[in-house]
């Protein structure tokens, strides 16, 4: 595998794909909900929302309260959630199962990884290099880093430092990264232990994984260098 990875520019999404940041973002969400008096939110009731931005998940913690939010208090709350999260990136937060070993085989065998992430590029890279993943890879761009974030393919082509003049495959567990992927006319794999509300398989992505461990056996599928069962 590795003569053809070493043309491949491998393009990760970054929460719910390498690294589970729900526990920190839910963390910190309920430190600012705490305030008005609501009653902390559970990870898991709010994991899946945790790609459509820190707003959301503010607005959805006061869904069903007898507290009001208006638009102004809103964005009192969402200052002061990216200002703590800022400060403590990665008390809970931890790579998924495998990613370590497998990102340290895709870069032993030549691939060039970059990471395409929503999230602000100002908080990912101290991010992953507070868990020592940052030296795998070439570039991290994150939504203010490109004029273009996903689903639009400006990004991943922002990311691999080309617009496909070798093979790229971008790798995440979205409906945005999908759609990046479709534009830009590039395979797409998925993780389904993602933050998607929906199931991941309804979007049509190349291949869909159930751990990061077996995505070095799915690029042999995309390169063609093993059959599909």
């Amino acid at each position: 595998m590795a003569s053809r990875l070493n043309a491949v520019s491998l393009s990760f999404d970054l929460d719910g794909t390498l690294v589970d940041t729900a526990p920190d973002l839910i963390r910190v969400l309920n430190e600012v909900i705490a305030e008005d008096g609501l009653t902390p939110i559970p990870v898991e009731k709010a994991r899946h929302l945790i790609g459509y931005g820190s707003m959301a998940l503010i607005k959805k913690a006061y869904e069903g309260t007898d507290t009001a939010l208006s638009e102004p208090r809103a964005l009192v709350l969402q200052k002061q959630f990216l200002g703590l999260y800022a400060q403590d990136l990665s008390r809970l937060s931890r790579p998924y199962p495998g990613v370590v070993e497998v990102l340290a085989e895709l870069k032993r065998a030549g691939a060039h990884l970059s990471v395409c992430t929503n999230k602000p590029g100002a908080m990912a890279r101290p991010l992953l290099q507070q868990l020592g993943l940052s030296g795998f890879f070439d570039r991290v761009v994150g939504a203010n880093d490109t004029k273009l974030c996903k689903p639009a393919a400006q990004h991943i082509f922002d990311a691999v430092g080309h617009r496909g003049t070798k093979p790229i495959v971008m790798i995440g567990d979205g409906a945005p990264d999908v759609y990046a992927a479709r534009a830009a006319k590039i395979p797409v794999i998925l993780m389904s232990y993602g933050y998607c509300p929906v199931s991941v398989h309804t979007f049509g992505a190349d291949v869909v994984l159930r751990s990061f461990r077996e995505l070095p056996s799915a690029l042999k599928i995309i390169l063609g260098t093993q059959p599909k069962d």
